[in-house]
């Protein structure tokens, strides 16, 4: 067993005798029905799809049913869900102009079956327009298979954000070759602007990122500090306590913290952390706003992040953070528009 304070935390369990569950070792179970139905519709709804027939759209989900989950087990996961769906179409016939409706069933999207094996019925109400119909049927199924293809890889990246937490051996391959840059072997003592070690001596890496929006610099803060334009952006529900000490959970409990320091319109500091980093671990992200006239630079910089999570905090910035605010900002401009 490995003394306290030595070594990794992730990796302590593999050598406890009480089978303490420690870091979710064991097996652990994650409900992702209610982010999958969300993140379904999101890679759906608005799929267009053209050809010399016409054009379509799917217009809604109108039915969904089922569940998905993600377990981890020794530090593998593994992934459960079944569902079944039925979307809603509408088509403009190119020659014609007219105007036709239906149906896209999917009665069985399942861990059991490959994407491209996955059943697909399309069908069409009554009257003309079988060309639209077959429309849907071709391009239209590969459109709707690549749509599915993008919610399974959100299941296994965005949603399972910090789960995975290496074993001793992988921990210590990534740690060799951090310390190897441009073919030169660095030494043990790793610059502090490089490899903290904090808290309960985890190695940690500091991210810093550099982002453009087409905004003010005020409504750029206003983005993370309102608990409505939070949840715009983020398609979930969170709490937003915009004041130092305030708090903050976001994505249905996956990341949160506090704030620790608020200068309107120009910098945040947050306590930060994701749901499945080492116990009472946090970051520090430090967010500042940089007014270019009808644009907004904003740096992030990210202290104290695991060094085994440095690619999925990153994503999880990128992705769930700061191209989901492009797409709110681009929806607010067409809106006053």
């Amino acid at each position: 067993m490995a003394k306290w304070g030595q070594g990794d935390p992730r990796w302590i369990v593999e050598e406890r005798a009480d089978a303490t569950n420690v870091n979710n070792w064991h097996w652990t179970e994650r409900d992702a029905t209610g982010w999958s139905k969300r993140k379904l519709k999101e890679v759906l709804v608005g799929l267009v799809v053209e050809g010399e027939a016409g054009r379509c759209e799917i217009s809604d989900l109108k039915h969904v049913e089922g569940e998905a989950s993600c377990n981890s087990r020794k530090g593998k996961l593994i992934f459960f869900y079944e569902w079944n769906l039925r979307l809603s179409w509408k088509g403009t016939v190119k020659e014609s102009g007219e105007k036709h409706k239906g149906s896209v069933e999917i009665p069985n999207l399942s861990e059991e079956n490959e994407v491209d094996d996955t059943e697909i019925n399309v069908s069409k109400k009554k009257g003309e327009g079988d060309v639209l119909k077959d429309l849907m049927r071709t391009e239209g199924t590969t459109k709707v298979r690549e749509a599915l293809r993008d919610y399974l890889k959100a299941l296994k990246t965005e949603f399972t954000l910090g789960m995975i937490l290496p074993t001793k051996a992988a921990v210590g391959q990534e740690l060799a070759a951090e310390r190897t840059v441009s073919g030169n072997t660095m030494q043990d003592s790793v610059s502090p602007e490089s490899l903290d070690i904090v808290g309960v001596k985890i190695p940690t890496v500091k991210i810093f990122m550099r982002e453009i929006f087409d905004s003010a610099a005020d409504e750029l803060y206003s983005i993370f500090t309102t608990k409505e334009l939070v949840q715009k952006f983020s398609k979930c529900p969170a709490v937003i306590e915009a004041e130092k000490g305030g708090k903050l959970q976001m994505f249905d409990g996956c990341v949160s913290g506090e704030y620790a320091e608020l200068v309107p319109g120009q910098r945040i500091v947050l306590k930060w952390r994701c749901g499945n980093w080492p116990d009472e671990h946090y970051a520090t992200v430090a967010l500042n706003f940089k007014d270019m006239a009808a644009q907004t630079e904003l740096q992030l910089e990210c202290k104290g992040v695991p060094a085994s999570n440095e690619d999925s905090t990153r994503q999880c910035w990128k992705k769930q953070y700061f191209e989901a605010i492009r797409i709110l900002l681009q929806q607010s401009k067409d809106n006053m528009e």
